[in-house]
């Protein structure tokens, strides 16, 4: 949150705002139909391709994603003793338009809520995370702001070479 008090920007594009002491909300606008994102977050082949930030020099070095309800995720960044995993379950899959997750490899995990407003030639992505009974980390946001807004313009490269290739 910058200094107003008013949500920081990347880009002009990606934007986080703390929307409570529990909840963290970050927005951006693609320029591809909902169903185009959506399928992004859910095919593991297409997920592999955005989802690391390339900075980070961190590589996703296993996948899966069993996008349904009730059905499960896991996925593991780096190899042996530095790597780090993720996981959890699907709350609410309902294509093309939400996906509703737990973050389980910690005891106070948010559960994440993606929803993908069809704007027709695009899609404004709304993407919370909601603590339960603790607040999120103090520099949450400022590394969410960082991080998301380089994974959501490696998206974008992804759904435009898709939107040249078709």
């Amino acid at each position: 949150m910058g200094q107003s008090g008013q949500p920081e920007r990347a880009n002009n594009l990606t934007t986080v705002t703390r929307k409570s002491d529990r909840e963290i909300v970050v927005t951006r606008t693609f320029d591809s139909p909902a169903r185009t994102v959506f399928d992004a977050w859910t095919r593991r082949e297409l997920f592999r391709l955005w989802w690391a930030p390339r900075s980070m020099g961190a590589t996703l070095s296993a996948c899966e994603i069993d996008a349904r309800t009730g059905g499960g995720y896991r996925m593991t960044f780096g190899d042996g003793s530095d790597s780090m995993t993720f996981f959890g379950r699907y709350l609410d899959v309902t294509p093309p338009s939400r996906l509703v997750w737990t973050n389980e490899e910690s005891a106070d995990g948010p559960v994440t809520t993606v929803s993908f407003e069809d704007q027709g030639e695009s899609t404004l992505l709304i993407f919370s995370e909601l603590y339960g009974a603790a607040e999120p980390p103090a520099d949450a946001a400022a590394g969410m702001q960082a991080m998301m807004s380089e994974q959501f313009a490696q998206l974008d490269e992804l759904l435009a070479s898709r939107r040249r290739a078709a």
